[in-house]
């Protein structure tokens, strides 16, 4: 399968699970379940892309110049992407569960996640301010 074939299903499937954390009052535990298999899911693939293709890429980490190199690799800018889909999933997941369990209503965490699904660290640390300014929980 090309990056461009897996690019093409990791969207969907990454959908998947944000449409599970949106819908999660619903249907709690399936959809819980769904939103933390689809990060694992998405885990596995990066990794096989890191495996295959890491040892045969050029640049690294040490640089902004480095880094431009390194995602110059389709495999490699891929693996970044699904990177990228897999934690932001996992830290929406996380979001829904304390705000349940911390008893804070769903409607209200909905911004967080579409943040977090949209620019991340910036969907994480509005959660973060939610959850502090409800309950003065900072982040474990």
């Amino acid at each position: 399968m090309t990056a461009t074939q897996l690019f093409d299903l990791t969207g969907p499937l990454a959908l998947l699970g944000w449409l599970a954390l949106a819908l999660s009052p619903l249907a709690p535990r399936t959809t819980q379940g769904i939103a933390v298999a689809v990060p694992l899911i998405l885990c596995v693939l990066y990794s096989g892309l890191i495996l295959a293709n890491w040892s045969s890429t050029e640049g690294g980490f040490s640089s902004l110049a480095d880094v431009q190199l390194l995602f110059a690799s389709e495999p490699i800018a891929l693996a970044g992407w699904v990177h990228y889909l897999a934690f932001d999933l996992f830290v929406g997941a996380w979001a829904v569960r304390t705000a349940r369990a911390e008893g804070i209503a769903h409607w209200m965490v909905l911004p967080c996640l579409i943040l977090t699904f949209l620019f991340g660290p910036a969907g994480l640390l509005a959660f973060a301010i939610l959850r502090f300014t409800l309950t003065r929980k900072v982040l474990p």
